[in-house]
């Protein structure tokens, strides 16, 4: 009889993404599979483990299959209908803490997806702030199937976030706020990565804006202003090699200190401005 290590070594996936499937069928830790790998395998978790890996080798991503990604040391729902979390976003996310400092804990999530950054932002004020009704988190997404993960989300790790249908700000009226943050699509519709790796799998939408991947941030920049607070930060996460173009845009638009962050790669990630 097959143990689990063979399973994983027989899987025709990588080792390591047969290991993250075989660990969800089992709802195990990787500590009990380095203790409890050469016991023989149960045949109810074997066919578990065997659709996960049909699935896999069909090019559906880990996260979708398993339901779940980890952002910001919270455990995110996911599914097809929302963009994966990505370690990279955990920069915006990082800055937007560091520019609320000084700032209302208030705070526009513009594209929110499965709720990731809003969620983050709302968990760290959660701990430092004392009095619940000292800062908001408000979220808006134009699909209503995102939201509802988002708001699912939310419910389970107990967290307070308004969540909105909006087409970026198109259902906010008249209200304003300190900080805004996005990570909105920023490929472009002919990149040659749209069919690499998870991006196949994933909302369109929620990747692709226009012949240079700038149209969703053309339009945010444009349109930040009249949500603004005078003084106030809108932070993008945008593509490695965009930060020239959005701090052109920024800086065109009238922002004020504009200025780009590095990833852990190096790569310039995140572009903030200062609304005057």
């Amino acid at each position: 009889m097959s143990s689990w290590r063979d399973l994983i070594r027989d899987a025709g996936i990588p080792q390591r993404d047969a290991e993250l499937l075989l660990l969800h069928c089992l709802q195990r830790d990787r500590a009990w599979l380095y203790s409890h790998g050469a016991e023989p395998a149960q045949e109810t978790a074997v066919k578990h483990f065997d659709r996960c890996v049909k699935l896999r080798s069909s090019g559906a991503p880990i996260a979708y299959i398993t339901g779940t990604r980890e952002f910001w040391s919270l455990e995110l729902e996911v599914s097809s209908g929302v963009l994966i979390p990505r370690s990279d976003t955990e920069l915006l996310v990082a800055q937007a803490l560091e520019r609320s400092i000084h700032l209302p804990k208030q705070v526009l999530d513009l594209g929110t997806g499965s709720g990731a950054v809003a969620l983050a932002l709302a968990r760290e004020w959660q701990q430092r702030v004392e009095d619940a009704t000292a800062y908001s988190v408000t979220a808006v997404d134009r699909s209503e199937d995102a939201l509802a993960v988002a708001r699912r989300n939310g419910t389970r790790l107990g967290l307070t976030v308004e969540w909105l249908q909006s087409d970026w700000f198109s259902a906010l009226a008249e209200r304003r706020w300190p900080l805004i943050v996005s990570n909105p699509p920023y490929i472009a519709d002919d990149d040659p990565h749209l069919s690499q790796g998870d991006l196949p799998a994933e909302p369109l939408v929620a990747l692709v804006s226009g012949q240079d991947g700038l149209d969703a941030m053309r339009r945010i920049i444009s349109d930040a202003p009249q949500y603004m607070e005078a003084g106030g930060w809108l932070l993008l996460e945008h593509g490695w090699n965009q930060a020239d173009a959005v701090r052109g845009l920024m800086a065109n638009r009238g922002f004020q200190q504009v200025s780009s962050y590095r990833d852990l790669a190096g790569h310039e990630r995140v572009t903030e401005g200062q609304w005057r």
